[in-house]
């Protein structure tokens, strides 16, 4: 019996353990969301192309090397490069050239776009934190509904409940002759008011389940269980929890946001698109230095008597270097491009002040929504004390013949739409808490 006792307390300890491992909380979701979206993976290969793109930048400031051949069949008047004379002859030419090109000066081109690439890399890696905060809010919001759907099923069942034992007792005392038929009859059509609400909050709650798993690419066909104590642990910390005012939130997080960061590089990044587009119109210098040779022998002549191919090629071979200037004088389309790089530029600084200003609406919606929720948070607690109580009371008073059913069904109705809007204040003052906790600098989730 011992034995046996001991086995049953080790599995009530464990069972918990894996019931709970089953449960997907917020950031659980949220941490699946940003490791299996669409649209993050899609971010995370172009900052991986971005990271190839710097090292061709830095490629671009090599010399160039080429090789080069070409063989080349001639008939009909044509220079003998024995004579240097005109003949009517036919002829093969084999071309062979190494050469090497250097830019000199390119009015900063090639370092201009290293710098610019960097940027992009810089911005492709600012953007992915900011998809992936995007993506967590998203997912908190459908968390939040899904939830919020799942209590208020729980809520319309014990309502349910409710009703049915208020119809048994109220058929138990129509037995007695306590009460009339009618009575029984509209009991009997609140139960089915209140079978059709909880059929419709099930559905309601299919659909935000759905709507969650669909916002977290999770797989449509797999349960997904929620933890559905996130509203009462979550509220309770953020009742005493003390915040700043939303100027020094924003102060303070604008440097660390991803949206303003982003901004930022995205004008750096045109600002350089500009200075190419100048750069292109000032001179190019470059030299050039290689080595050619070339093999030539004469069709029409027999076939003994042309040079053997290793001699031509070891008498022909010659070096060379060069040295090439170009200076652009009329080139509309550079200047075109160069205007338009600029209008681009101011673009993307009026982009920079619009996104600030749009965080820093952001932060103050969110304190003033998070103080808001938990000022009517509390007052709502103490309504849903008062609903209760009158409810009862009702219950009491119908049980002894002094009030209507109607009355009754209004008391129920009313503590009912109390115990929702609690809830959702609960689930609101949740997600606006974990709002603003992010613009104070914590993290939305816990990366593996």
């Amino acid at each position: 019996m011992n034995r046996i006792f001991q086995l049953f307390l080790l599995s009530a300890v464990h069972m918990p353990v894996v019931a709970q491992s089953s449960v997907w909380t917020m950031e659980r979701c949220v941490g699946y969301a940003v490791e299996h979206g669409i649209d993050l993976r899609r971010q995370r290969v172009e900052t991986e192309q971005s990271h190839y793109d710097v090292r061709m930048a830095r490629l671009e400031l090599l010399p160039t090397i080429a090789a080069e051949t070409t063989g080349q069949y001639s008939w009909g008047r044509n220079i003998d490069p024995e004579t240097n004379t005109y003949n009517t002859i036919t002829t093969f030419n084999n071309y062979y050239n190494v050469g090497a090109v250097l830019n000199l000066f390119d009015g900063g081109q090639a370092i201009k776009a290293l710098r610019r690439a960097r940027l992009a890399r810089a911005q492709a890696e600012t953007t992915l934190q900011k998809l992936a905060a995007d993506k967590a809010i998203n997912v908190m919001a459908r968390f939040v509904e899904a939830v919020y759907s799942r209590c208020c099923v729980a809520l319309t069942s014990r309502k349910l409940a409710d009703s049915q034992a208020l119809l048994a007792k109220t058929r138990r005392l129509f037995e007695l002759g306590e009460k009339s038929r009618p009575d029984v009859v509209q009991m009997e059509s609140h139960v089915a008011d209140d079978d059709y609400q909880l059929l419709h909050q099930q559905n309601v709650a299919r659909q935000a389940l759905l709507a969650l798993k669909a916002e977290m690419n999770y797989p449509t066909a797999d349960s997904l269980c929620l933890d559905t104590t996130v509203a009462t642990a979550l509220s309770s910390a953020s009742l005493s929890s003390t915040i700043a005012g939303a100027e020094r939130l924003y102060s303070s997080f604008e440097s660390l946001s991803p949206a303003v960061r982003a901004a930022q590089l995205s004008v750096e990044q045109s600002r350089y698109d500009w200075l190419i587009c100048r750069a292109q119109q000032l001179p190019l210098l470059k030299v050039g230095a290689g080595l050619s040779t070339n093999y030539y022998r004469n069709l029409s002549q027999e076939s003994g008597s042309a040079n053997p191919f290793g001699r031509q090629f070891h008498n022909n071979l010659g070096e060379y270097v060069y040295l090439s200037l170009s200076i652009p004088i009329f080139a509309p389309g550079r200047w075109r491009s160069a205007r338009r790089a600029k209008t681009d530029w101011m673009k993307a600084r009026l982009n920079l002040v619009e996104v600030q200003r749009q965080l820093h609406d952001d932060i103050a919606k969110a304190v003033m929504d998070r103080d808001g929720y938990c000022r009517e948070m509390r007052q709502m607690e103490r309504k849903v004390v008062a609903d209760s109580l009158a409810h009862y009371l009702c219950c009491r008073k119908y049980e002894e013949g002094m009030l209507s059913t109607f009355d009754l069904h209004t008391a129920a109705q009313t503590l009912q739409e109390s115990r929702i809007r609690l809830l959702q204040m609960q689930l609101m003052l949740v997600l606006k808490q974990k709002l603003v906790n992010y613009y104070q600098g914590e993290p939305l989730w816990t990366s593996k």
